[in-house]
């Protein structure tokens, strides 16, 4: 499945944000990239380049296709509530973006390949499908095999649970999903209502 892996910096140059988190390419040189990215002068952006600019920011950010989050915004559509928050509160419970809150793996990017790759377990069960939804309740945990894989031990070495809607046992390695987060729980800088607009024409 086709997937960015090329320089995390410009992209987040692309949107004048560290949406891969931080960065110190990115703090030396925040204009866009290209030749002209210092000088350039920027034509108006239009209300639909906004929108756009906007989705395709958190496409970024979660390392999700444009199928798949169509796919997304369609559920978070359907269910009773506020669209945008429905659609955060879904990818949020994406099984990669557990594995990354929870502090299993530094990055999203690495969180997807720890799933990949059969190191993750949901109740007890190996998952190794990354856009696995969970539901709150679930229990997140690391194959028994894996807890002495470098990438793991180094994540969790220092690691404090900073999310309220998850809580971590240090001495199973686990997470619990006490609850899907709310608005004010997911710290992204991300104007959802911009991308509800977008999929509204």
């Amino acid at each position: 499945m086709a997937r960015y892996i090329g320089p995390s910096t410009k992209i987040a140059r692309k949107f004048r944000e560290p949406i891969f988190g931080p960065d110190k390419s990115f703090e030396r040189k925040t204009y866009p990239p290209g030749q002209h990215g210092q000088t350039k002068k920027r034509a108006k952006q239009s209300e639909y380049s906004i929108q756009l600019q906007e989705k395709q920011k958190v496409k970024y950010m979660y390392g999700i296709l444009e199928r798949q989050f169509a796919k997304i915004f369609d559920r978070a559509s359907r269910r009773s509530g506020i669209t945008g928050e429905n659609l955060l509160q879904l990818i949020e419970a994406r099984l990669d973006n557990v594995v990354y809150r929870l502090g299993i793996a530094p990055t999203r990017m690495a969180a997807r390949q720890l799933v990949g790759h059969r190191h993750v377990t949901v109740n007890g069960k190996v998952v190794n499908i990354s856009s696995y939804t969970c539901k709150a309740g679930d229990v997140i945990g690391v194959r028994e095999r894996s807890k002495a894989l470098e990438v793991i031990t180094g994540a969790l070495t220092g690691h404090s649970n900073k999310h309220s809607w998850l809580e971590w046992d240090k001495s199973s390695l686990s997470g619990k999903i006490l609850n899907l987060p709310s608005r004010d729980q997911i710290p992204e800088n991300i104007k959802e209502q911009l991308i509800v607009e977008l999929y509204s024409k």
